[in-house]
């Protein structure tokens, strides 16, 4: 298999490797990372129409619309074009997506670590299938599919061993930040190193666009509020990355197999 590989493919493996190496490594070095509880203390904590938090929980509901309409589409009759030996991983994907407005919606009207489990394990859903969906289009079409039962699998219990963890007093984030954030390293390498089944890419770079976007203003939560007054970094989070979802969806319609 190694002679059918191109030189850029090549590199791409040896660069998903070396950055896992590295990233597991960073972490055992570092150490256990507990879940600061200054997290749960977000900006914007109006309440409106007996809704506490109502915008950053309202906000939710985005993702509960790209996810249904995305999950919609992926049983129709070629409205997205999927590689459909893995057909399941794109639905797999939506129905995560639209979860994590469930879940998200759930944890913001309360939030805590208790309510943030249901927050983090669509999240993870859809990221896995989305590494899933990716490995298939652009690697090997065998593989992604191989491989979602056991990444979605990796992805729930990095979560459920993180809340473990913390009832423990022990709280470590370790193998959930890696779940979270090594896919966001992977999949560009991917996207650079491998050739598309499809024409059309540009989904994929809108959506990690809308990604780092979304992580910018989680992190400036309260000065976006200070400044704007009326939304927070954390609603603008939640619309950014449903925004980068949609934009994928645009282009799952738009693109043909090359």
């Amino acid at each position: 298999m190694d002679n059918q590989l191109t030189i850029n493919e090549k590199v791409g493996f040896w660069l998903m490797t070396l950055m896992t190496l590295v990233a597991v490594i960073a972490l055992a070095i570092h150490g256990p990372t507990p879940q600061s509880q200054s997290y749960h203390a977000f900006a914007d904590k109006r309440e409106i129409w007996g809704i506490p938090h109502f915008f950053d929980v309202i906000s939710n509901l985005a993702f509960v619309l790209v996810g249904l309409l995305g999950l919609y589409e992926s049983f129709g009759s070629n409205t997205i074009k999927m590689v459909t030996e893995n057909r399941m991983g794109y639905r797999v994907f939506f129905i995560g997506v639209a979860l994590v407005g469930v879940g998200s919606g759930y944890y913001h009207l309360a939030p805590s670590n208790e309510s943030l489990v249901w927050d983090r394990i669509p999240m993870t859903i859809a990221i896995m299938a989305l590494v899933s969906i990716v490995i298939s289009e652009f690697v090997s079409i065998r593989l992604g599919a191989i491989l979602l039962i056991p990444l979605l699998a990796v992805g729930i219990l990095s979560v459920l061993y993180w809340y473990w963890t913390e009832t423990t007093g022990n709280g470590d984030l370790g193998p959930y930040v890696l779940v979270q954030f090594l896919p966001m390293i992977i999949i560009p390498i991917i996207l650079v190193c491998f050739n598309s089944a499809y024409t059309k890419t540009s989904g994929y770079w809108l959506l990690l666009s809308a990604y780092v976007i979304a992580k910018l203003c989680e992190h400036f939560d309260r000065e976006i509020f200070n400044v704007l007054g009326l939304v927070s970094g954390h609603t603008l989070k939640h619309l950014a990355a449903a925004v980068g979802i949609y934009a994928l969806l645009v282009s799952f319609r738009r693109r043909r197999l090359v």
